[in-house]
């Protein structure tokens, strides 16, 4: 099988997590400016969701671009990705209106992991299809370090979770910040975003 469909349906589904993330937003109560503050916690939070899906998107793209054929391994691996992703606009409204509770932090904070460790699972798939230097730097140790600040993240949620926070913000800025790429004889595409993971 082409890879098309799997691209397609997996920009599909990131397109309707883009789009119930973006419903599940509430307007304030009032008309007032100051009614805004009610509101600001959901509105950082679907913000930084938006962004962390635009980084596996871009990043789903640059992984997959490079792909000759798709087999049913490759098919899990990569819906494994798309069902931790699709729980991201759940936990984001639940998160948002609830930014100093520890649970909703912390289970922010899980997702976030489990969707990069998913994606990694998925690139180390691709193993095969690839150029063993191009998917090395898949599992590179900005790779590694995320996992390890993911976790901490969501020990830090539970005890004091705007400090969750803060490492969630930090991730993702960590992420959109490009890498320099290690040299192949393929050339990894100009102009695509580092690597999640």
């Amino acid at each position: 099988m082409g890879k098309g469909r799997l691209e397609a349906f997996s920009d599909g589904v990131i397109a309707i997590i883009i789009t119930i993330m973006v419903l599940e937003l509430k307007p304030p109560q009032g008309t007032a400016l100051a009614d805004l503050t009610q509101v600001l916690p959901g509105w950082l939070r679907y913000a930084l969701s938006f962004v962390y899906v635009g980084i596996y998107w871009v990043n789903h793209h640059a992984l997959v671009e490079r792909v000759a054929k798709v087999d049913g391994a490759l098919l899990w691996a990569n819906l494994h990705l798309l069902f931790w992703m699709s729980l991201i606009p759940w936990v984001t409204a639940w998160a948002g209106e609830n930014p100093m509770a520890p649970v909703p932090v912390a289970l922010y904070g899980v997702l976030l992991l489990l969707c990069s460790v998913s994606f990694m699972l998925l690139s180390w798939r691709l193993q095969r299809e690839t150029d063993p230097d191009h998917v090395a730097a898949w599992g590179s140790r900005k790779n590694r370090v995320s996992i390890v600040l993911y976790a901490l993240a969501i020990g830090l949620s539970l005890m004091h979770p705007p400090l969750g926070a803060v490492v969630h913000v930090l991730l993702a800025l960590l992420w959109l910040v490009p890498e320099r790429a290690p040299r192949t004889s393929l050339s990894i595409p100009s102009g695509s975003m580092d690597r999640e993971g």
